[in-house]
């Protein structure tokens, strides 16, 4: 009898026994691998949860994700992407480099920025999603605030620096950063948000760009330039400006949807918003009287993408991707647009659609009240860097 026989078979047995473990998908993974891995995992999606029409956006989209994908999305709502990257540059620096709590995040600009350069983002997994062939091609979608994305993060919307203003007490507003100093020192009611929020920054840069002498300055670091030469004429222009504004310079609005409430409560008589379409959703829901039209400067305003990116300690990086893929879709795209439901603009490119999806984005009534159409130049952001810098600036000048 050969006894080595049934111990081969045993051995056998024992290891056909054992579960085998799906080896973790990566960035460049076939979609088959990852839509595979990804059923059953729960993504958390950190995202801002300061607006009642975003939540509820997400709310669906994670219906739908469930449905068609069996990945369950979980919306941790935050004020400040800011506070997760540095909690994720804690983890890094402490060695976490899986099982992270993080798996998918809602991020641009300077905090982009310092995750790349921190080396915290899982990899170039955008160009490998299938909807990213509908994506528009665009620099803001190649560079983000001047960096370049390198498929580290995937595009989900885009936004442009807007006023609104109320016809009924403001038929013709301010053009230009000058037309605007000019309608407050004669009594025109305004007031921007406070550095660091993101629209009080923005209108930093977006006097900076109007008022500087060396605007090529504003595409490299901020440590590259001669700050104190290149932003003089901003803190002239402030100086000047703060005296007259709402609150004189002493208090300041929180964010930009502070404005808008304060336009529609008669404090101010513009408000800021980085959506084009805002007014339009306002309006729809009670929150801006229909008299009010969105409008930019002459010369143009800040424009940008705003993206999804994944850690590179995630813990259900397949599901994550899935995540970011449907948010791609036309279908959530076309929903994200509609001002009933958003208003955000998309970032797919019309002419790379089928005629039923481009007739579901042609069939959204925007309204009088959205910034009109190809009305007005898209200025791109300045490197990342100048953000901080600028906002440091302010703080020691004009901190209260």
């Amino acid at each position: 009898m050969n006894v080595l026989r049934p111990l081969r078979v045993l051995v056998f047995a024992c290891l056909t026994a054992v579960p085998l473990v799906a080896l973790a998908v990566e960035p460049d993974s076939s979609w088959e691998e990852v839509l595979e891995e990804a059923r059953g995992q729960t993504v958390w999606f950190n995202a801002w949860g300061g607006s009642d029409r975003i939540n509820a956006y997400l709310d669906w989209a994670a219906t739908e994700i469930e449905r068609e994908h069996g990945v369950t999305l979980k919306h941790v709502k935050i004020g400040d992407i800011a506070e997760i990257v540095a909690q994720l540059d804690a983890a890094k620096a402490a060695g976490r480099d899986s099982d992270g709590k993080v798996d998918l995040m809602w991020v641009n600009g300077e905090n982009f920025a310092a995750l790349k350069r921190g080396d915290m983002l899982w990899g170039a997994f955008a160009d490998m999603l299938p909807n990213a062939s509908l994506v528009k091609d665009s620099p803001s979608v190649l560079y983000d605030f001047s960096v370049p994305v390198d498929g580290l993060e995937s595009p989900w919307g885009g936004a442009q620096l807007v006023l609104i203003n109320d016809m009924a007490t403001v038929p013709e507003p301010p053009r230009s950063a000058s037309e605007l100093l000019a309608f407050v020192e004669e009594g025109g009611r305004f007031v921007y948000p406070a550095p660091p929020a993101f629209h009080g920054t923005t209108f930093l840069k977006q006097v900076l760009y109007e008022l500087t002498g060396d605007r090529d300055a504003l595409a490299k670091p901020a440590d590259a330039a001669d700050f104190d030469d290149v932003t003089a004429p901003l803190w002239e222009y402030l100086d000047r400006l703060h005296p007259q504004l709402r609150g004189e310079g002493r208090t300041w609005p929180v964010n930009g949807e502070a404005t808008r409430q304060m336009l529609d409560d008669g404090e101010v008589d513009i408000a800021l918003s980085f959506n084009p379409n805002e007014a339009s959703a306002a309006v729809r829901s009670g929150q801006l009287p229909e008299s009010v039209r969105t409008y930019v400067f002459d010369q143009g305003t800040i424009g940008n993408t705003h993206f999804v990116a994944i850690p590179w300690n995630a813990s259900a990086d397949a599901g994550a991707m899935v995540v970011a893929n449907f948010l791609l879709s036309p279908e959530a795209q076309s929903r994200k647009a509609d001002p009933e439901y958003w208003g955000d603009p998309t970032v797919l490119d019309m002419s790379q659609l089928d005629a039923s999806a481009r007739d579901a984005f042609e069939s959204i009534d925007l309204g009088p009240w959205a910034l009109p159409i190809g009305s007005g130049s898209v200025l791109p952001e300045p490197h990342a860097s100048w953000a901080g810098a600028l906002e440091s600036e302010w703080l020691t000048r004009y901190a209260p």
